[in-house]
């Protein structure tokens, strides 16, 4: 039996027209060439990129196993996998926990198949409850679950062309939002205790468990530039915040949160719109606004920028499990938790959060 690790002292070996396909696990030596090869390949995103590894392993405290498929000695497709393991939830493989999606990229259909078949092969061998692959589209004849959406604002050089789109409703809102007083700060580490004060709230009152704040300080320093965090105030108090990862020409929305007491001042029309106008003028070509459920309100504001809804897959494996988790703040069964979770004193949600929110992919 396999255990977490054990994949990186083993290959599968497939013969091809063009030379033998490798499939193996990555060392960090392979850093470099498998972000250069995200670099050039069509379907790769900044979920997969190798960073995540050492923040799983060293920030989380999660075993990585990063399947990398390699022919004639250069990369031809990856698969991050991620090992989340508790009493509560099970033990779970999932590319990639806690962020939108993740899966595999590669160069053909074959390389693809070797690492989603010796992935399920891991899975079986670890015995764990499920393997979890997170996708914008279904891989072969895997189960899925599709209910959520990735919204993506498409953008132009212009950002007032993108601005004169929008509903004539929807830009009043902007402006009306604007006289209240509210601007925006963007920038880096400098932010970072404005925009953890204001996502703990947030999540608070979503009954949800924060990672904490080193967890986003790690990011920060593992991604450097292509990390942004963006902070909405009126005067110095802070209102809303997100933080927005940088891929080729994507803007990827990561985490958001507002203060819940501030919402009647409705800061996000402002934030949001800043950020548009940001990733324009930096020449980026699309904003993910982050995944949402169907049909939700969260859908619904975003669908006010225009973004245009891509269906997401999660795409399963089981291995113990009999049938499709349902492990989300959906579920009837997590109402209670939730329910006491918003109850809770911030001091006693920052300190049980983080371990808690490390085991809920």
């Amino acid at each position: 039996m396999h255990r977490p690790g054990d994949l990186d002292k083993r290959s599968t070996t497939r013969g091809t027209s063009t030379g033998p396909l490798v499939i193996r696990s990555a060392n960090d030596g392979d850093a470099q060439l498998w972000n250069d090869f995200l670099g050039l390949s069509p379907d790769a995103n900044f979920y997969q990129r190798f960073e995540w590894k050492t923040a799983n392993q060293e920030l989380l405290g999660l075993p990585a196993n990063f399947l990398l498929a390699e022919r004639e000695g250069s990369i031809v497709g990856v698969l991050p996998l991620v090992h989340v393991k508790s009493r509560l939830f099970g033990h779970i493989i999932s590319s990639m926990p806690f962020v939108n999606f993740g899966g595999p990229s590669s160069a053909d259909a074959e390389a693809e198949a070797a690492l989603l078949e010796e992935a399920g092969r891991h899975a079986e061998d670890s015995r764990c409850d499920y393997l979890e692959i997170r996708t914008n589209r279904e891989l072969g004849p895997l189960p899925t679950v599709s209910n959520k959406v990735s919204m993506t604002v498409p953008l132009e050089a212009d950002p007032e062309a993108v601005m004169s789109k929008f509903s004539s409703k929807h830009r009043t809102n902007i402006r009306r939002t604007y006289k209240e007083g509210i601007h925006v700060r963007s920038g880096g580490e400098e932010l970072l205790d404005d925009f953890y004060f204001l996502i703990s709230k947030a999540w608070r009152e979503r009954g949800t468990p924060l990672y904490g704040r080193a967890y986003f300080a790690g990011l920060l320093k593992l991604f450097g530039s292509d990390l942004r965090i963006f902070v909405a105030y009126k005067g110095t108090t802070p209102l809303a915040a997100t933080m927005n990862g940088h891929f080729r020409g994507t803007v990827e929305g990561m985490w958001s949160g507002m203060d819940p007491t501030w919402r009647d001042l409705q800061p996000n029309y402002v934030l949001f719109w800043e950020m548009i106008k940001d990733a324009c003028e930096r020449g980026f070509s699309r904003f993910h606004l982050g995944r949402s459920t169907e049909d939700s309100g969260a859908a619904r504001f975003k669908a006010k920028w225009n973004a245009e809804p891509e269906r997401l897959f999660w795409n399963y494996h089981l291995v113990r499990s009999k049938e499709i988790p349902a492990l989300n703040p959906d579920n009837p069964k997590f109402a209670l938790a939730i329910r006491t979770w918003r109850r809770l004193p911030m001091g006693v949600t920052r300190v049980l959060g983080p371990p808690l929110a490390r085991l809920l992919p």
